[in-house]
């Protein structure tokens, strides 16, 4: 079925400004872009966007937690290994498969009613999260998290996680599959050095935490990631990065740094010097963490602060513009994570898409040469109108065409009330 967006605005990160088009999606692909004035391409299904809807690129939720809606509200206001510790774990030792399946579907809903069309899961009971994702039809790049415990946890862990890759790695083109050893103060190095090991044997990229604290940083030598073995893996994807020092000499060119501005405020870890290293032309994607350490799944709120942070830091008005943001949102996640033609809105590229009502009062003077600036510093979330991947709705104007949103509703709310007892 072929889907026409006729008269519609499109934005992506590499246009300096939107483009007023007739777009037609058809198997899966944007398969046509016409000047809104030409004669719209015939199609199964219009949505008539009268010069008053915008679509973009779906974005990628570059680092997060799904399953952890279950703990939103848990630990508020500690530092971040207190919080960890003392708040977060113990409830984690609750969780089962069953309530991690049903708190992925929860923060499934919250991230397609928000525009988000894949997310860089890192947790345990991967396979149900997987199962969660082929139900729904959303992209998701899954990693096991991996972390020390007792003696063999960590190689059964990583065995897991391999395995994991074996069944679910380019799965109906909505999978990819990473190496997750948590972080430096969880996984030894020698066993860090196993993991890089495993990751370069079987063509994986790693996804971990690093240098969120200023804990991490006093305790790590310089040379850490190259000690580790990490530099040799086909892809590292560095969440947090907040003291990573912007003139370390290594070469980025196969990694991927993750800004997560509002848990790393939330958590009082400090502020990543995002302008440096944009100056380097490093890869930054955005990531919301977890919903207990944010507390929201909202790409809209993390475009708004990393645009208006980093202004506010470096008392420069015109630093990080709002089209970077929206590109580090949507494109820089996907490629980071192995998803080809994805993030920007080009013939031929996968219809991963979301549909903006641009018809509210917040939006009046809108044009195609301010587009940008009003998405990230007056749009929000609650101006999707649809959520398309592979030119298929899951989420249309508040229904869930692939999902049941009361029945996962409630079954997320006994899961909770489970683990919190």
């Amino acid at each position: 079925m072929a889907t026409l967006f006729k008269d519609v605005f499109i934005l992506d990160g590499s246009r300096l400004h939107a483009e007023r088009v007739h777009l037609l999606v058809s198997k899966g692909r944007i398969a046509e872009i016409k000047d809104y004035r030409e004669t719209p391409p015939s199609a199964d299904k219009i949505i008539s966007g009268r010069g008053k809807m915008a679509v973009i690129p779906g974005f990628v939720n570059a680092h997060t937690h799904a399953a952890m809606v279950l703990l939103r509200g848990l630990g508020e206001e500690a530092p971040l290994m207190d919080w960890l510790q003392n708040k977060i774990w113990p409830v984690e030792d609750k969780l089962t498969p069953d309530y991690i399946y049903w708190g992925t579907l929860s923060a499934i809903l919250e991230m397609l009613s928000t525009g988000t069309t894949c997310f860089a899961d890192m947790y345990f009971e991967m396979e149900r999260v997987a199962e969660a994702v082929l139900n729904t039809g959303m992209r998701a790049a899954l990693s096991r998290g991996i972390n020390q415990g007792e003696p063999g946890k960590i190689e059964r862990s990583l065995e897991n996680n391999i395995n994991l890759a074996k069944k679910y790695h380019g799965r109906e083109g909505l999978i990819t599959v990473q190496l997750g050893p948590h972080a430096p103060y969880t996984v030894p190095l020698d066993s860090m050095k196993m993991i890089s090991q495993a990751a370069k044997d079987n063509d994986l990229g790693i996804h971990f935490h690093y240098l969120e604290t200023e804990g991490e940083k006093n305790s790590l030598p310089e040379n850490y990631l190259e000690q580790a073995g990490l530099l040799g893996v086909p892809h590292l994807t560095l969440a947090h990065s907040v003291y990573l020092d912007p003139d370390i000499k290594i070469n980025f060119d196969n990694i991927t740094l993750v800004h997560c501005p509002n848990s790393n405020l939330k958590l009082g870890s400090g502020i990543m010097p995002l302008n440096s290293w944009l100056d380097r032309d490093v890869s930054v994607a955005l990531g919301t963490d977890g919903a207990s350490s944010n507390n929201k799944l909202d790409m809209w709120d993390e475009m708004r602060v990393t645009a208006l942070l980093h202004k506010g830091v470096n008392k420069d008005p015109v630093i990080i513009p709002a089209i970077d943001v929206l590109r580090m949102a949507t494109y820089e996640g996907a490629k980071a994570f192995g998803f080809s033609q994805k993030g920007m809105i080009n013939e031929g590229w996968a219809a991963d898409l979301v549909l903006v009502d641009l018809d509210k009062p917040h939006y009046i003077g809108v044009n195609n040469e301010n587009l940008g600036v009003y998405l990230v510093y007056a749009g929000s979330s609650a101006d999707v109108a649809g959520t398309m991947v592979n030119g298929k709705w899951l989420y249309l104007r508040g229904n869930y065409p692939t999902l049941d949103h009361d029945e996962i509703i409630s079954k997320a709310l006994e899961a909770r009330e489970a683990i919190t007892k």
